[in-house]
Order: structure tokens, then C-alpha cells, then sequence
């Protein structure tokens, strides 16, 4: 029922729980006392004995005790608040550089659909476990214990009564918690299986509508969501259950305490004001426990979810990293192997040099592992074998940052932020000046289009979309020349756009290959014609290096993909001569 490593984790949080649950007990003495006098008043009403003075002081009482009680509550509720603000903060701050650990390759442990459902939601359901939970737990024993003592005083036989009854509440939730526990643990599974098939369908809603598989796909999430809204049917039916067994517990204790009670009065054992009192105060013996009952089934849940978030912490980390990128920023394979899965190959036996300064083109079908490899060089994928050196440290030595200080890469679909076209800009550069961006814009073509919109205020929609996609490809390379680093590996940068966005971005790296260190992976060859170094990849392997010419001369494979390209560009207008 107490998870001492969510504690342990979230320690800031002890404080506002025991100063809850201090509020708590204040406000149970200020009740009991009210109680008390609403019993005495009550006795010399029955036997007539009650003036005007009793009743206005019994008011003055009543007004003063309300008000201490509702300023425990409302120090209660302020405890409990800082208390989940607290579990947010520090948990949320764990994940986070907990990701920051794992570094690029963090979803070879990790969907990332899984990392927002634990951060948002998974974190979201441990604030009623911290917030409410965890006090009411430590004062429904605190609270039965303190009236036991007063009660006892009064009657030990009704008090006695009354606290055997109580523990009856926890026996319940103990025999609930086995199997909510399991029941929990498949409610998340289901739920972080369902999250990630939407994400994906979301993410390929328009390849689904391309290729009319949209339908498919949706009786497909249907079947995920039915089963979904059975585990969560079977966890509502699990709580009415539950709660309806504690109900018959708590209200057959009060019962019985009060039974006990007014036996006892009519046995002349106790006085009419003492049998009040009693029958006043049975209920508080169990609402404590009752209420730690309602609680109890959404910290479970919290409880599920944390194990999936101890599972992200605990996850093992990459060794420490010390090494840096020095000067030389030569790029060296030497028998590099990859695979997803053991028992298919993504690269195998690569052997390679990219010189410093040198402009080197990777090219192949499809499916190759080109992306792989690029992959590979950004510290993304790290399970390989064979090594890989830069500027003569090892890959697996260099830290991530020095990795992201010295290779920008720009694939495809390179991610721009909702915001403006400035605020895009500095990312790749945080003190650049107004000059500096809009020199920028002008020598990938977009500088005249920003002027005839709003300038460097330019609104962009989530990832560009109200720009065309050769506008963003043009963007995302402004941004990356703006972060001047010395290596830079181009990922099928100019795939999907327009002839002239094409054109421009090419005309730019071939310009940054002057005095950069630069990658550039194509399915058109046309594109890397001009390289220094052209690596041919074939089923996994390099089968063809050299320059265009003698490529085209001595490499068979190379051959073949040239001309079976021109003869694609020629008969849609595209161009392009040997």
C-alpha cells in the first residue's frame, strides 16, 4: 500500500504529507470537541434543563470550531497541492534527463508515444497517490487510534467495538489490491498499446489515404479501442465492488458501535451525554478509512503507472562518455556491421574514409541502409559492431554534445517548430543578428517571400505546414548553415520538393562542400556528380567508391542506376546529360 521508492524518489514531498495529515488530525480534535458540546446541549434540552445563555454559547462554540476546522482543511488542501506539485516537478525533471542520458538512441529502449503517456498522465495519476492517498492513509490509522481514546474514557466497550470494526476496511482493500493490481497493470498495457497505434496512424493518415488502407486501419484501431474500454470496464466494475463492500463495513461498524453504546446507556453504564457523544463520533472512527477506500483505487492506478516510469529510470544508460571532437575531423569505418534484428543484416562489413573537408556522396537503392548509416554517425542507432572513428576517437567514446556541436543533419523531413521564421533561425544559432538570419534566407532563395509576408515574424504552423515543402526543406537548410558546424550529413535533403528548391538547396551544399566536411546521401545521382568520393551501396554493403566518371566507367551497379535514371528524368522533363 506504500511504495517506499516513490517516496525515496520524491522525498521534498514527506513534509506536505505529515503537514497534511497534522491539519487533518487538528480538525478531527476541533469536531470532537464540537461534538462534545452539541452533546451536553442536547442532554439539558431533554431534561429541560437548557436556558437561552446555553444555547447562545453553544453558538459562539459552533462559529469559533467551524472556522478552526476550515482552516485546518484549507491548510490540508494547500499541503496536498504542494505536495503533487512537488511529485510533477521532480519526476518530470527525472524522465527528462533521464532521456538526456539515454542521449539520441533513446528509442532503442523507449517509444517515444510511451515517454509522453508516462510524463503527462502517468505523472498526472500520482498526484491523488501523493496528494491524497498517502495522508488519508497515515490518518485513517492516526484518527481511530485518537477517538479509541476518547471514547474509551467514556465507554471501553463500545470503543473497543468501534476499533475492531475499523481494521475490517484495510482487510478489504488488501484483498482488492491483489487483484487490482494485476487488472491495473493490463489497463496501461492496453492503454500505451492503443496510444501508440494512434500515434502512428495519425502520423501516416495521409500514406493510409494514398493507398485507400485507411478503412483497414480503422477497424483495426476499433478492435484496439474495444479492447480498451473492456479492461476499463472491468476496472470500473472492480471499484463499484470494492467500494460497495467498504460501505457495508463502514456504516455495519458505525451501527454496531452505536448498538454497543445504547445498550450501555440503557444498562444505566453510561449517562445520556456520554451516549450521544458516542453515537456523534462512531461515524468518524470509519469516514477516514472510507475515504482512504475512495483514494485507494486511483492511486493504484498511479502505482501501475509508476512502474512503467521506473522502468524508463532504470533503464541501463550508455558509459559515461570523455572524449571530444578534436581538430581533425576525418571519418573512418572499419568492418561496420548493423542489424535491427539478428537475424537480418542492415550493413554489413563497411570499410570507408570521409577526409576532412572532403564532400562525399552515399548512393544506392532503397532499402540499402544508407539512412543506417547515417543514423549511425548522429549516435541514433548504437548497437553495432566493427568501429567508427572521428578525428581519431572512437564513436562509442564521444560525448553527445561534442557530437551535436560538430555535425548539423538535415534529412527529408527535418522538424520546424510552430512559432516564427526567427525563432526557427536561432536554434541553429541563439545570438544571431537580424543581418545575419536575413543574409541567410537570401542564399537559399527565401529571403523575398519572407519580406512579402511578415518578415522574420513570420508565423509557422506545427512542422511549416503553411509553407510549401520545398519552402521548408529551404528553411531547415538556413538553419543549419546558420549553425556553422564542420561536418554536415544531408539524409535525402532534397527528396519531395520542386525542381527549384532542389536546385537551390544543391547549389548550397556544393558551396558549404568548399569548407565543410560534407554527407550527402541521394537517390538521385545527378546530385552527387561533383562529389570527391562516391560510395556505391548494394544489399548492404559498399560494392562501388570512386568519382562520378570512373564510376560510371568500372562499376557496374553504379552504371545501371545512372541510366536508368536519365532515362526516368528525360521522360518527365527533369533533364540531365552524362
Amino acid at each position: 500500500m506504500i511504495k517506499k521508492r516513490l517516496l525515496d524518489e520524491v522525498k521534498e514531498s514527506k513534509k506536505y504529507i505529515f503537514a497534511n495529515v497534522f491539519f487533518q488530525w487538528l480538525s478531527l480534535g476541533a469536531n470532537a470537541i464540537m461534538m462534545f458540546n452539541i452533546a451536553v446541549f442536547c442532554e439539558k434540552v431533554y431534561y429541560r434543563i437548557c436556558s437561552y445563555d446555553d444555547l447562545f454559547r453553544l453558538c459562539l462554540e459552533l462559529v469559533f470550531l467551524i472556522i478552526v476546522r476550515s482552516f485546518c482543511m484549507i491548510q490540508a488542501t494547500k499541503m496536498s497541492c504542494l505536495s503533487y506539485k512537488s511529485v510533477k516537478k521532480t519526476l518530470r525533471e527525472k524522465i527528462y534527463t533521464k532521456l538526456l542520458r539515454l542521449g539520441m538512441a533513446y528509442n532503442e529502449t523507449i517509444k517515444t508515444s510511451e515517454i509522453i503517456q508516462i510524463a503527462v498522465e502517468g505523472v498526472d495519476q500520482l498526484e491523488t497517490y501523493f496528494g491524497s492517498y498517502l495522508p488519508q492513509l497515515f490518518y485513517s490509522v492516526l484518527a481511530p487510534l485518537t477517538l479509541f481514546g476518547l471514547v474509551a474514557f467514556i465507554d471501553l466497550p463500545s470503543a473497543i467495538v468501534l476499533l475492531v470494526c475499523v481494521p475490517m476496511i484495510p482487510f478489504a482493500i488488501v484483498v482488492v489490491q491483489k487483484w487490482a493490481k494485476k487488472l491495473l497493470s493490463k489497463y496501461w498495457g492496453q492503454y500505451t498499446a492503443l496510444g501508440d497505434t494512434f500515434l502512428e496512424n495519425l502520423q501516416g493518415l495521409t500514406t493510409l489515404k494514398i493507398y485507400q488502407t485507411d478503412e483497414m486501419k480503422h477497424q483495426l484501431m476499433n478492435e484496439e479501442s474495444e479492447k480498451f474500454r473492456k479492461i476499463t470496464m472491468k476496472v470500473l466494475t472492480m471499484q463499484l465492488n470494492s467500494i460497495t463492500i467498504m460501505d457495508l463495513v463502514a456504516y455495519g461498524g458505525a451501527a454496531a458501535g452505536m448498538i454497543v453504546a445504547l445498550c450501555q446507556f440503557e444498562g444505566g453504564n453510561i449517562d445520556l451525554k456520554d451516549c450521544l457523544l458516542i453515537i456523534l463520533l462512531s461515524a468518524d472512527f470509519f469516514i477516514p478509512m472510507r475515504q482512504l477506500g475512495s483514494f485507494f483505487h486511483i492511486a493504484m492506478n498511479g502505482m501501475a503507472a509508476s512502474d512503467k516510469i521506473f522502468r524508463l529510470l532504470d533503464a541501463e544508460e550508455p558509459p559515461v562518455k570523455s572524449c571530444e571532437i578534436k581538430e581533425e575531423k576525418c571519418i573512418e569505418g572499419n568492418n561496420l556491421s548493423f542489424s535491427y534484428q539478428k537475424d537480418r543484416e542492415i550493413l554489413h562489413q563497411l570499410n570507408f574514409t570521409v577526409p576532412q573537408g572532403g564532400f562525399v556522396g552515399i548512393v544506392g537503392e532503397s532499402g540499402c541502409g544508407k539512412s543506417t548509416l547515417a543514423s549511425i554517425l548522429m549516435g541514433r542507432n548504437k548497437n553495432y559492431t566493427g568501429s567508427i572513428t572521428i578525428g581519431n576517437e572512437s564513436l562509442n567514446e564521444i560525448k553527445e554534445e561534442s557530437l551535436m556541436e560538430n555535425i548539423t543533419y538535415i534529412s527529408h523531413k527535418s522538424t520546424l517548430f510552430k512559432g516564427t521564421v526567427r525563432e526557427n533561425l536561432l536554434m541553429g544559432k541563439k545570438n544571431a543578428t537580424d543581418d545575419e538570419l536575413w543574409e541567410v534566407l537570401k542564399e537559399v532563395n527565401l529571403a523575398e517571400f519572407i519580406k512579402g509576408k511578415h518578415g522574420l515574424e513570420t508565423k509557422l504552423d506545427s512542422q511549416g505546414m503553411n509553407f510549401s515543402g520545398g519552402q521548408r526543406q529551404r528553411l531547415a537548410l538556413a538553419r543549419a548553415i546558420l549553425h556553422d558546424s564542420p561536418i554536415y550529413i544531408f539524409d535525402e535533403a532534397t527528396s519531395n520538393i520542386d525542381v527549384e528548391s532542389e536546385n537551390q538547396i544543391m547549389k548550397q551544399i556544393v558551396k558549404l562542400s568548399e569548407n565543410k566536411t560534407v554527407i550527402l546521401i541521394s537517390h538521385r545521382l545527378m546530385n552527387v556528380v561533383s562529389a570527391d568520393l562516391i560510395l556505391v551501396m548494394k544489399n548492404c554493403e559498399i560494392v562501388g567508391r570512386g568519382q562520378h566518371d570512373e564510376l560510371y566507367q568500372k562499376n557496374l551497379v553504379y552504371k545501371e542506376l545512372w541510366e536508368a535514371q536519365q532515362k526516368l528524368e528525360k521522360y518527365t522533363g527533369q533533364g540531365g546529360t552524362l
